[in-house]
Protein backbone atom coordinates (compact mmCIF):
# COMPACT_ATOMS: atom_id res chain seq x y z
CA UNK A 1 0.00 0.00 0.00
CA UNK A 2 1.51 3.60 -0.75
CA UNK A 3 1.11 6.06 1.18
CA UNK A 4 0.09 9.73 0.49
CA UNK A 5 3.48 11.22 0.05
CA UNK A 6 4.47 8.14 -2.10
CA UNK A 7 1.49 8.57 -4.26
CA UNK A 8 2.69 12.49 -5.19
CA UNK A 9 6.18 11.11 -5.78
CA UNK A 10 4.83 9.14 -7.94
CA UNK A 11 2.81 11.89 -9.92
CA UNK A 12 5.60 14.02 -10.58
CA UNK A 13 7.76 11.05 -12.34
CA UNK A 14 4.97 10.35 -14.00
CA UNK A 15 4.53 14.00 -15.25
CA UNK A 16 5.91 14.91 -19.41
CA UNK A 17 6.79 18.07 -19.74
CA UNK A 18 6.86 19.38 -23.54
CA UNK A 19 8.72 22.22 -24.37
CA UNK A 20 7.34 24.35 -27.13
CA UNK A 21 8.79 27.19 -29.19
CA UNK A 22 6.74 30.58 -28.47
CA UNK A 23 7.59 33.09 -31.21
CA UNK A 24 4.95 36.31 -30.44
CA UNK A 25 5.20 39.61 -32.15
CA UNK A 26 4.29 41.95 -29.37
CA UNK A 27 4.63 44.96 -30.93
CA UNK A 28 3.17 43.71 -34.08
CA UNK A 29 -0.01 42.33 -32.01
CA UNK A 30 -0.41 46.13 -29.99
CA UNK A 31 -0.17 47.86 -33.57
CA UNK A 32 -2.99 45.71 -34.96
CA UNK A 33 -4.80 46.34 -31.81
CA UNK A 34 -4.87 49.92 -31.58
CA UNK A 35 -5.56 50.32 -35.57
CA UNK A 36 -9.49 50.64 -34.59
CA UNK A 37 -8.70 52.44 -31.61
CA UNK A 38 -7.74 56.12 -30.56
CA UNK A 39 -5.90 57.23 -27.66
CA UNK A 40 -8.16 59.31 -25.07
CA UNK A 41 -5.29 59.45 -22.51
CA UNK A 42 -4.82 57.94 -18.87
CA UNK A 43 -4.11 54.56 -20.47
CA UNK A 44 -8.11 54.44 -22.17
CA UNK A 45 -8.89 54.06 -26.05
CA UNK A 46 -12.27 54.20 -27.72
CA UNK A 47 -13.21 52.66 -30.78
CA UNK A 48 -13.19 54.62 -34.30
CA UNK A 49 -15.66 54.19 -37.07
CA UNK A 50 -14.06 51.94 -39.31
CA UNK A 51 -16.09 53.77 -42.40
CA UNK A 52 -14.50 54.85 -45.58
CA UNK A 53 -15.58 58.38 -46.45
CA UNK A 54 -16.34 59.76 -49.99
CA UNK A 55 -12.49 60.50 -50.59
CA UNK A 56 -11.67 57.23 -49.33
CA UNK A 57 -9.89 58.05 -46.36
CA UNK A 58 -11.07 55.78 -43.55
CA UNK A 59 -13.55 57.88 -41.02
CA UNK A 60 -11.85 57.69 -37.71
CA UNK A 61 -14.68 59.18 -35.55
CA UNK A 62 -15.40 57.77 -32.34
CA UNK A 63 -18.23 55.40 -32.61
CA UNK A 64 -21.54 56.01 -31.53
CA UNK A 65 -22.99 54.34 -28.15
CA UNK A 66 -22.30 50.32 -28.38
CA UNK A 67 -21.78 50.34 -32.39
CA UNK A 68 -18.85 49.95 -34.30
CA UNK A 69 -19.66 52.91 -36.55
CA UNK A 70 -19.71 56.95 -35.76
CA UNK A 71 -23.35 58.25 -35.36
CA UNK A 72 -23.50 59.33 -38.97
CA UNK A 73 -22.68 56.16 -40.62
CA UNK A 74 -25.01 54.56 -38.18
CA UNK A 75 -27.43 56.90 -38.82
CA UNK A 76 -27.04 55.78 -43.02
CA UNK A 77 -27.25 52.32 -42.32
CA UNK A 78 -30.97 52.83 -40.56
CA UNK A 79 -31.79 54.30 -43.42
CA UNK A 80 -31.18 51.64 -46.26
Amino acid sequence: METRSQTKLLKNEETVVLELEVNIDFDGASRAWKENKKYMGNGTYKYICSNLKKDGKICGKSCYKSTDQCWHHNKMRTRI
